[in-house]
């Protein structure tokens, strides 16, 4: 019985670690000025590629051969998560679109993690300066107009924001996803009835400032004064997809680029379908497959 328990685990181990990447987490650091970051790293992730450049841009490297680079700037809807392919990502098929289009060397950016605000992208921005940008595309979504940086320590701490690979794959199954979204909040009453911002940080509805971003008018003084050309695409969640309207803070962020003269692509205006998500707001294959359809007739 000892010796088939423990080729069961063994099994168990290497199927999980070699086939669906468990154990092959993808990594993130602090940064004292954009709260956290991925570190640059090439993983296989639940059978996708998930690659981090040196500058912990999920694309390839920036190379002196590229005659134009765009900015692309989010949270994880640009992103796409580990359950996202690295060439199913708008961004990629963006670069791919546009090199052929133009017959030269071009390279759309995804400067994304998780729950980043306008705030960290611009704080990412000033550290890292602008790649010789052409244009700048920042993605957001109605719940970041008041997603401000809070530089809560998060990574080490929260399971989404590992700074260390799990030991077992069988353990990293047990704790962060059993563990941590099913048993943890059960027993504790206290985290069931008020959740904590770190609790529910994937994406971070929860995150809420006094104040209207100021990432969006930083970007827009920036942009102004390098003179490049600023767009702003509003993602919408699977209610307002519901509804076919964006909620107050959605409105608020398109009041701003209306008053600010910034060019807004609104998401709502195109033919976006529930299976186009594959939660209430992360975009599915398809609807990262949309997002590059939208964005491909602005550039």
């Amino acid at each position: 019985m000892i010796i088939i328990f423990i080729l069961f685990l063994s099994i168990t181990e290497i199927g999980l670690r070699e086939y669906l990447g468990f154990g092959n987490a993808i990594l993130f650091k602090e940064d004292p000025y954009v709260e956290y970051i991925p570190v640059p790293q090439s993983k296989q992730r639940f059978g996708h590629n998930n690659v981090y450049n040196s500058f912990s841009q999920r694309n390839r490297e920036v190379l002196t051969t590229d005659s134009t680079v765009i900015l692309g700037f989010g949270d994880s809807i640009l992103n796409g998560g580990a359950l996202t392919d690295q060439d199913s990502l708008a961004t990629t098929m963006l670069s791919s679109y546009l090199s052929k289009k133009y017959k030269k060397d071009v390279l759309f950016t995804n400067i994304s993690a998780g729950s980043w605000g306008p705030d960290n992208c611009y704080a990412y921005l000033k550290k890292y300066g602008n790649f010789r940008a052409k244009g700048v595309l920042l993605v957001v979504s109605s719940h970041d107009a008041y997603d401000n940086m809070t530089f809560e320590k998060i990574v080490g701490i929260h399971p989404n924001y590992p700074n260390t690979q799990y030991h077992s794959a069988i353990c990293e199954v047990l704790v962060r996803y059993i563990y941590y979204p099913y048993i943890k909040d059960f027993f504790t009453q206290k985290e069931r009835v008020t959740s904590s911002k770190t609790d529910q940080l994937l994406i971070n509805k929860y995150k809420r400032g006094a104040n209207f971003n100021n990432g969006f008018s930083a970007f827009k003084s920036y942009c102004d004064s390098a003179k490049i050309p600023l767009t702003i695409y509003l993602h919408a969640d699977i209610s307002e997809l519901r509804f076919r309207r964006y909620n107050a803070h959605g409105q608020l962020i398109i009041e701003f680029c209306e008053s600010n003269k910034i060019r807004l692509v609104k998401e709502l205006d195109y033919n976006m379908q529930p299976q186009d998500y594959r939660d209430n707001i992360h975009l599915s294959h398809s609807g990262q497959r949309k997002m590059f359809d939208i964005l491909k007739t602005c550039y």
